[in-house]
């Protein structure tokens, strides 16, 4: 069988190539083009990538190497299909990393090399797909319940097919996709690109976008699940209510509500919760905000019902999803109030909204691993580095301004691109740039679109706290009455409430949030001491701030859980559970990780990351290659098994 990375066969004509090649990634390209000719001196030669950064995909060549490097590729390529589109012979380890250090710029760390060459799939396999050591008998009687068909609830039960374990997955939506199929907001999109932001065994040549939209991603959810034949494992419309364990059986019983309010009790012998962070919306309690006469509603329940043409909204919001809805309404309306806490920091990205051209669409169908490399080629610059920018500096002499050296010049360059787009306005300029470190929140990728909305005459930044709601108005601090016929919140999401929508109760009876308290955790983000067979995906101290995408976070957790199914099987034990020791060591390694971090400082405020107390525990404070290596297999060592 050919391998699906090699490429469809193609008759395409030169004048048909060429055209194509007039849309892609050149750097990619040359190595694609070493896959189809053999011919390693490309990776000699002049031609080649000057730099790499975060969303430039063509190393900075000048526009004369890239027509140069195109002449090389449509001899090759013509070639190539001249002979039919042969499946290229593989290439070995050694030239393998030569082949990412030429892409990059640099050496490719040798501890990054296994988890790059596994993310890719050059050889054609889904290396992610656990093997087995338990009985295929001992897994058919393992009944398993999955709670949510979002991304990772999705995969959770495609791995869980694969291993031929019985599942049922519990959707509270009517359809797949979680939050792509909840919020469904204007201007809704993914901000990691898309041709990474995909199952690795699953990528997709199709997207329209390099950052798709919601309805994309939400039908890229459909089409996976239907190819898998997941949907007759999947209960739509069905709510979980609470799960308990039984020890002496060693299930779980499962209380769930159908649509109809029905209530039915399932059993199982495992449960992965795949509810995820951003799932219970988060609306600030104001003062009169019942009494508002016209439609209210977050982001995440938009009202499509309501037509906003021509009225006066009030956005309270703009964070993330503030940022995309403006843009995308900005047009319709009369006018637009923007309410902001604070100042969002964000870095150029001019590929945000373009489109996918025809014949970037045409090489990653065709040509042998373009699509591979493409990912690598986004991968790359998100994996680590960011990381690393956000760590603190304690000698640094102004911890308000910056946290250290590199900080200091991110803050800069954000400050650049910010004060370039303003055009001298000093009282915007006041207002949206941000006197915190750079990426001490959630830095936005911005192709222009933000402040040249906030820049119209009709729209209006407040950065005055909103101090009640009247009827027909957002009245803020100062006295001022901002009135408004539309009230839109678009205020984010209860993250650090975990799996606030369902209750666990495990051994004696405890239940999950109450053996939380205030300190939601997880050994690797995943099972929890006192809850045997349960494991999170997306869990506390799993979120991602400095690079990498849940996708791959996801495919890192799945695969442990399906370890740890396996250990128990093949052990022929009923139950495990974490040791406590290990438990309590993650979690304090975690927080004494994250306080060397920008998301922990006293300088960051009003951050969605912290709780009450001023603690983080939604975000991963560790490296994607250390995850990735601690998630591979399960010690037996870590856990208690009865």
């Amino acid at each position: 069988m050919r391998n699906p990375h090699a490429g469809e066969p193609f008759t395409s004509s030169d004048a048909e190539i060429a055209a194509a090649l007039a849309d892609v990634s050149i750097p990619t390209l040359l190595l694609s083009c070493v896959h189809m000719s053999g011919d390693t001196t490309l990776l000699d030669g002049p031609l080649r990538p000057a730099g790499l950064f975060l969303n430039e995909v063509q190393g900075y060549m000048s526009e004369e190497d890239k027509a140069a490097a195109r002449a090389v590729a449509l001899d090759i390529i013509r070639d190539y299909r001249d002979r039919g589109c042969p499946e290229p012979a593989p290439i070995d380890p050694q030239l393998l990393k030569r082949m990412m250090d030429w892409l990059v710029c640099a050496e490719v760390p040798d501890e990054y090399v296994p988890m790059m060459l596994e993310e890719m799939g050059l050889d054609g396999r889904d290396a992610r797909g656990a093997g087995h050591t338990s009985s295929r008998e001992s897994r058919a009687e393992f009944p398993v319940v999955v709670i949510g068909c979002g991304q990772s609830g999705l995969l959770a039960a495609i791995r869980l097919q694969q291993a031929g374990i019985p599942y049922t997955v519990l959707e509270k939506n009517a359809g797949v996709g979680g939050t792509w199929w909840e919020n469904t907001y204007p201007g809704a999109r993914v901000d990691v690109g898309n041709h990474f932001y995909c199952y690795s065994f699953e990528p997709d040549d199709h997207w329209s976008e390099y950052f798709a939209r919601q309805p994309e991603l939400q039908s890229y959810f459909q089409t996976v699940l239907e190819r898998h034949g997941i949907g007759d494992h999947v209960r739509f419309n069905t709510r979980v209510l609470d799960a308990t364990w039984d020890e002496a059986a060693a299930t779980w019983t499962v209380r769930i509500q159908g649509a109809d309010g029905a209530e039915e009790t399932l059993r199982a012998r495992a449960v992965i919760s795949a509810v995820g962070q951003l799932n219970t919306p988060h609306i600030p309690e104001f003062a009169g905000a019942e009494s508002f006469a016209g439609p209210a509603f977050h982001t995440a329940r938009w009202d499509h019902d309501v037509d906003l043409a021509g009225k006066d909204v009030a956005l309270v919001g703009a964070g993330a999803t503030g940022f995309q809805v403006a843009p995308a309404i900005a047009d319709k309306v009369n006018r637009l109030t923007v309410f902001q806490r604070t100042a969002q920091w964000m870095f150029p990205n001019p590929n945000y909204h373009e489109s996918v051209g025809p014949g970037v669409q045409w090489a990653l169908r065709h040509l042998p691993f373009y699509g591979r490399w493409y990912r690598f080629l986004i991968f790359w610059p998100g994996c680590d580095t960011g990381l690393a920018a956000a760590k603190v500096d304690p000698d640094w002499p102004d911890q308000q301004r910056a946290i250290s050296a590199a900080n200091d010049l991110a803050r800069m360059m954000f400050t650049e691109w910010i004060t370039s787009q303003v055009d001298g306005d000093t009282d915007l300029l006041e207002k949206v740039l941000p006197d915190y470190p750079a990426t001490g929140k959630r830095t936005l990728q911005d192709n222009g679109s933000w402040l040249r909305t906030l820049g119209r005459p009709h729209v209006e930044l407040v950065r005055t706290p909103i101090d009640h709601v009247e009827p027909a108005a957002v009245v803020t601090a100062d006295g001022t009455r901002h009135p408004a016929d539309i009230l839109v919140y678009a205020t984010g999401f209860r993250v650090n409430d975990m799996l606030s929508s369902i209750r666990v109760y495990g051994r004696d009876g405890v239940e999950l949030h109450d053996a939380w308290g205030e300190r939601p955790a997880a050994y690797l983000g995943i099972t929890v001491p006192g809850f045997p067979n349960f494991f999170c995906m997306y869990g506390p101290g799993t979120n991602l701030a400095s690079g990498g995408s849940l996708i791959f976070h996801s495919e890192c957790q799945i695969r442990y859980i399906m370890g740890c199914l396996d250990l128990l099987l093949a052990a022929g034990e009923r139950a495990m559970t974490p040791r406590r020791e290990c438990y309590d060591d993650w979690y304090a390694r975690c927080q004494d990780e994250l306080a060397t971090l920008v998301w922990s400082q006293p300088s960051i405020e009003h951050s969605f990351y912290k709780d009450d107390n001023g603690r983080v525990h939604s975000l991963s404070p560790w490296r994607l290659v250390d995850y990735w290596a601690w998630t591979r297999t399960p010690d037996p060592a870590d856990f208690e098994f009865a």
